[in-house]
């Protein structure tokens, strides 16, 4: 057993102090500026703890990985899905696929009742439940041949349960894949800079997976730095476009966008992994995470103040004209990916458990992932906090809400308890080189605002339109790597499903199969997103709280799935690591499922506001924000949708629930009656490090296999 070093002692303890100030300032400081450095500080001191203790103890006291095990990678290796990756590339690809709108958009909107609630769930959120379970169901996932959640469920927990899960697992991708595309087409509709960015990415990434397969194979390094290179340039050269006679070209509407979008969804859910995905996702993982760590150092050392309450009156109230309901349980759906997120389960039992190297890199990949993506979610949230919250609640008001022209967004303002004048707002749009900034929903634009403010700070403020378009084409970038992994992951779900009747469709690769499911999943979250861009009442203000309840109800089912795995597996005694974050889950989103389905406030009730609104068409009247009566039958229409949706879907996380915790009572009670559908042990022939640096004994192991493999059987000391 290993004693720690008194050095090692003191580095932590100084970690641990950091944190702890960062925390106390958060907390204690009230009518006071309070600098967003504590914020940071409170964040990564919490996040160098949990990584280096609690996620150690969760990986070799409870699941205790073999590295002497052949992942699925390389025992069904087939160079499409099945590909062992290097754990590099790998890390990047897994976190720009989780790495979506969540942790953005999520965050600037929960900024609304104040920052220090959404700070807390981010932060400790992540470490008890979202880190974990992503670990955890990429663990169990790899020790199934790279299985899906619903697929696992359905094996584990029964066929009627397992039935419930893949059917609710595969209902709520789709939701999820709509709205993140409905970011992006937010993000990019009429900015030719963006597009013409975010475009290049494609053929750069194609070239970069070519290169590592055929050209210099294994050469990740040389790659990275001609991909970044290319990255920048296709950065400038975005600004270049944008003014010049190409503009037009590049200026899509979002009608337009949308059929790109899907265009692009089936064509990379159909190509080898090593081709696009990995390659692509790897390179915008530069982006991401260089962007996050110049922001983190821009709060450092510019050590901007924290404008937005710790607590506002709308966390009590519920009545916040950016989303409606009150702090419990709505900010916890709000912010899902950063904190807790359905959705990187179907990545963590998708794409990266059929291309992990070694069941020792899974604290990395998974755990270690999830803690970067919690920490784009604190920038995100100090980026809408130090603004001037009159603008702040300005831009995430519907237009509906605050009017079209600044001297009526002013008043609405004003009516909210905050102010800012007509000039300020103005400025504020001419600043950036925007015509406005009113209701620029969807998180994105007061996120490139904050970031602009920030890094203008250090490089002066003719610098502030620049960083308010290089973080729109940022966030862009950072969604459209989620929603190419996530076509995928849709399709491999489908195939699970559709195997069962049809056995060909189990082999995830076979042609014919492939093809027609990536049809079917881009032509279905195709369909949320066209919805999305018509819809009257603002497609990200509609869709966003069944985006949260639905991930946050597919967090609970691989919770469930988690915990009946470790109960059947002899862990029960830490069956409280997943079964805990489950309890608190499951409470949140089905009070969140049934005040969606049953409120009569209409800005919460998806059914109260069907009613009035169709009232309303009975009598012939038009109601705001919708300007003709074929608005107010779309209302109607997606209102109906979303409530039967939030209704059915908690239904069937209820089955799942109840039908998993029958699973493990009959367990506990006869451990012979149940059975547990692993992978037969093979022993592994790879060597590869755990970490993205090789200790000592893992370097010598990498010699000694180099050695073998050149013939040469010495090993050097």
């Amino acid at each position: 057993m290993r004693t720690a070093n008194p050095r090692s002692i003191v580095i932590w303890s100084l970690v641990a102090l950091v944190g702890a100030a960062g925390w106390t300032v958060l907390a204690l400081s009230r009518d006071e500026e309070v600098s967003a450095a504590w914020m940071v500080a409170a964040a990564l001191g919490s996040y160098a703890i949990a990584y280096r203790f609690y996620s150690k103890f969760i990986v070799d006291r409870v699941l205790k990985v073999d590295k002497n095990r052949a992942t699925p990678a390389e025992r069904l290796n087939n160079g499409i899905d099945f590909h062992p990756t290097d754990r590099r590339v790998l890390l990047g690809h897994h976190f720009a696929a989780i790495a979506g709108a969540g942790p953005l958009v999520g965050p600037v909107l929960a900024a609304q009742m104040g920052y220090l609630p959404g700070t807390i769930w981010i932060i400790v959120g992540v470490i008890f439940a979202g880190a974990v379970q992503d670990m955890v169901v990429l663990f169990f996932s790899t020790r199934r041949d790279g299985k899906s959640l619903g697929q696992m469920a359905r094996e584990e927990i029964g066929p009627f349960g397992g039935a419930a899960a893949l059917l609710a697992a595969f209902a709520i991708m789709i939701i999820l894949l709509g709205v993140l595309a409905l970011v992006i087409v937010n993000a990019l509709a009429d900015s030719p800079w963006g597009t013409f960015s975010i475009a290049m990415t494609i053929p750069i990434a194609l070239f970069m997976g070519f290169y590592l397969r055929i050209l210099r194979p294994g050469r990740v390094s040389e790659v990275s730095l001609i991909g970044i290179a290319l990255l920048l340039l296709a950065l400038v050269a975005g600004r270049w476009v944008a003014e010049s006679s190409l503009a037009e070209t590049f200026t899509l509407a979002p009608s337009t966008l949308v059929i790109w979008l899907v265009a692009y969804g089936f064509i990379a859910s159909i190509l080898p992994v090593w081709m696009l995905l990995a390659p692509r996702d790897y390179l915008s993982t530069f982006m991401k995470i260089g962007t996050i760590l110049l922001l983190a150092l821009g709060v450092v050392f510019t050590l901007p103040t924290l404008k937005m309450d710790p607590v506002t009156d709308f966390a009590s109230r519920g009545d916040g004209p950016v989303f409606a309901g009150s702090l419990f349980p709505f900010v916890f759906i709000t912010i899902a990916c950063g904190a807790l997120s359905g959705f990187h389960a179907l990545i963590s039992s998708g794409t990266t458990p059929k291309m992990v190297q070694k069941e020792t890199q899974v604290r990395m990949i998974g755990y270690g992932s999830m803690l970067m993506e919690s920490s784009v979610a604190v920038m995100a949230l100090v980026a809408a906090s130090v603004i001037d919250p009159g603008l702040y609640f300005a831009m995430n008001a519907p237009a509906g809400v605050i009017g079209d022209n600044v001297q009526a967004a002013s008043q609405a303002v004003a009516n909210f308890g905050y102010s800012i004048s007509p000039q300020d707002l103005a400025q504020a749009a001419k600043n950036v080189e925007e015509s406005s900034l009113l209701s620029r929903t969807g998180g994105a634009p007061t996120l490139a605002v904050g970031v602009s403010e920030i890094f203008s700070k250090v490089t002066g403020d003719s610098m502030k339109a620049f960083w308010y378009h290089f973080a729109i084409m940022f966030e862009a970038l950072f969604i459209l790597t989620a929603l190419d992994a996530g076509t995928r992951v849709g399709r491999f779900m489908l195939q699970d499903m559709l195997g069962n009747v049809y056995k060909p469709f189990k082999k995830v690769s076979w042609k014919p199969g492939l093809i027609i499911t990536s049809a079917v999943v881009t032509g279905l979250w195709g369909y949320f997103l066209w919805v999305g861009v018509h819809e009257p009442l603002g497609g990200i203000n509609q869709l966003f709280p069944i985006f949260g309840i639905s991930n946050q109800l597919l967090a609970a089912v691989a919770l469930a799935v988690c915990t009946t795995l470790l109960v059947k597996s002899g862990r029960l005694k830490w069956a409280w690591i997943t079964g805990v974050p489950l309890a608190w889950d499951a409470t949140v989103t089905l009070t969140a499922s049934w005040q969606k389905v049953f409120s009569s406030d209409p800005r919460v009730g998806f059914f109260k506001q069907r009613s009035i609104y169709q009232d309303a068409i009975d009598d012939g009247k038009i109601l705001p924000p919708a300007k003709s009566m074929d608005d107010m039958h779309t209302v109607v229409t997606n209102s109906t949708v979303d409530g039967v949706l939030s209704a059915a879907l908690a239904l069937l996380i209820v089955v799942v629930i109840a039908d998993a915790a029958r699973i493990c009572v009959k367990h506990v009670r006869d451990p012979r009656s149940t059975k547990l559908s692993e992978a037969e042990y093979v022993e592994s022939k790879l060597t590869a490090p755990a970490g993205l640096i090789a200790t000592k004994e893992e370097k010598a192991e990498l010699a000694a296999a180099a050695a073998r493999e050149s013939g040469d059987e010495r090993v050097p000391s």
